[in-house]
């Protein structure tokens, strides 16, 4: 698209810059046949011969032919400066309006320039009113002269407006690259907006990392305490396993112990009960 306009604009500067050397032409072309005029001119004053009245008719139509090819050229060279003008844009107001193409200052839709002026009144405008003053010289020309001045007429017409297109393609073109910019520079905007969004994005991604590391080390030392406690478990099921063994052994031997006091005292009462026999038989013995 940008590539596009970038091509369309360089073939209207391309058109401008050519646009010149066709006006340099022109107007060459117009001296050249100034130059012939006045050479003719002058050899209408050389002829003697023909009667004072008829000489200044025909020194007035050549005159009037000089005159007028002198103000076309004259409304072609400022045509050709207002057109050049680099910032023909500010100078008349001219704005691109959705729906209205281009407008001027007051929001108004631009007219054509050119196609509303009448040449053969430049042509013919001498201080005077153009209309009369065309009508008193109608009959100096004849219908080889206006043949040839509607034909000047059309090509001035022609490259005024040949100009006028041609600038407002590159008014039109220039608010085109404008919108185009307009929507880069909010496309860029665009853009800082989502990188900054993707940055905190970013931001918070890490903070939720740390986070989750920091979790992660809380989780193994969890864990790790679990294992602990589970091996602690262990090893006191091991020594109540070990107690209730050396239990088991202190009761045998409690109850081996037992039957061994009870032997004894068994032992100890029959002893008694001998000693007391003896001491009873001693007794007797003694009688």
């Amino acid at each position: 698209m940008a590539t596009g306009e970038g091509l369309d604009l360089q073939s209207l500067k391309t058109q401008l810059s050519q646009t010149p050397e066709m006006w340099k032409q022109e107007m060459a072309q117009m001296e050249t046949r100034v130059d012939a005029l006045q050479v003719k001119l002058q050899a209408v004053k050389a002829c003697l011969h023909v009667s004072d009245e008829d000489e200044r008719k025909e020194l007035e139509v050549l005159w009037e032919r000089v005159k007028s090819i002198a103000k076309l050229l004259t409304y072609l060279k400022s045509k050709a400066m207002v057109m050049a003008e680099p910032y023909l844009r500010e100078s008349y107001g001219v704005k691109h309006m959705e729906g209205a193409a281009l407008v001027d200052r007051s929001d108004s839709p631009l007219p054509s320039m050119s196609r509303d002026v009448d040449l053969s009144l430049i042509v013919g405008s001498d201080g005077q009113d153009s209309l009369s003053g065309t009508a008193k010289r109608q009959d100096c020309f004849n219908e080889k002269d206006m043949v040839y001045i509607d034909e000047l007429l059309k090509s001035v017409q022609i490259v005024t407006d040949l100009m006028e297109s041609l600038v407002k393609r590159v008014l039109l073109a220039e608010s085109e690259i404008a919108i185009e910019k307009e929507k880069v520079t909010f496309g860029q905007l665009e853009i800082k907006r989502k990188a900054a969004q993707i940055e905190s994005m970013s931001l918070k991604l890490e903070e939720m990392e740390r986070f989750a590391v920091g979790t992660n080390s809380i989780l193994n030392e969890m864990r790790q305490r679990v294992e602990d406690l589970v091996e602690e478990t262990s090893r006191q099921r091991l020594r109540a396993e070990e107690n209730e063994v050396e239990l088991s052994r202190v009761k045998r031997d409690f109850e081996s112990l037992k039957s061994y006091v009870s032997s004894l005292i068994t032992v100890r009462e029959t002893l008694l009960s001998s000693e007391k026999q003896f001491q009873t038989m001693e007794k007797l013995f003694e009688r």
